[in-house]
């Protein structure tokens, strides 16, 4: 194996390895951000059809498709997600190990 020029090793979250504030916070939207941009690509529909489903503006899916998605919560993606056909899932997990759960079902109900 070569040696490796040298480097420092991540994390398993590239905003905090930047340094940047609300990292656990900006790496949950991405991972949200992901998933929506998968689902309309499978959809196969136009952007004004895509937005009218998700209940925003053409304009705004634009640049949210492009990255400009900091104007949107957690809780705006995962609504996004449910217009969309998934089911939202929240575990939440003590240190024990103990959970509890809420899913978000298919078809919330729009804003």
């Amino acid at each position: 194996m070569p040696d490796l020029p040298e480097h420092e090793v991540g994390s398993d979250n590239v905003f905090r390895d930047l340094g940047l504030p609300d990292a656990d916070e900006l790496m949950a939207k991405a991972f949200l951000v992901r998933q929506i941009k998968r689902r309309l690509a499978e959809m196969q529909i136009t952007q004004t059809a895509a937005a009218t489903r998700l209940g925003i503006g053409q304009p705004d899916l634009s640049k949210f498709l492009r990255g400009a998605f900091d104007k949107y919560d957690v809780e705006s993606l995962m609504r996004f997600l449910t217009r969309l056909d998934y089911e939202v899932e929240i575990v939440i997990r003590d240190k024990g190990g103990k959970r509890a759960e809420l899913t978000v079902p298919f078809g919330a109900p729009a804003e």
